[in-house]
């Protein structure tokens, strides 16, 4: 079951790359566009939230 989970997000993940990639070359549908702004977004969240974690950790050994 762990593997279907983790074997459907990694279909996502690599959709969503190359509906980026489809966008930044130009001509692709609004449902790419909008597939693109979705995933450029969930990693601009992830590496905020990696960001913090690390701030954090390290943040009390001063």
């Amino acid at each position: 079951m762990l593997v279907l989970i983790l074997s459907v997000v990694v279909l996502l993940v690599i959709g969503g790359c190359v509906c980026v990639f489809w966008e930044a070359r130009g001509g692709a549908p609004r449902w790419a566009r909008g597939v693109a702004r979705a995933t450029l977004l969930g990693g601009e969240l992830a590496r905020g939230a990696s960001r913090n974690s690390r701030s954090q950790q390290s943040g009390g050994d001063d």
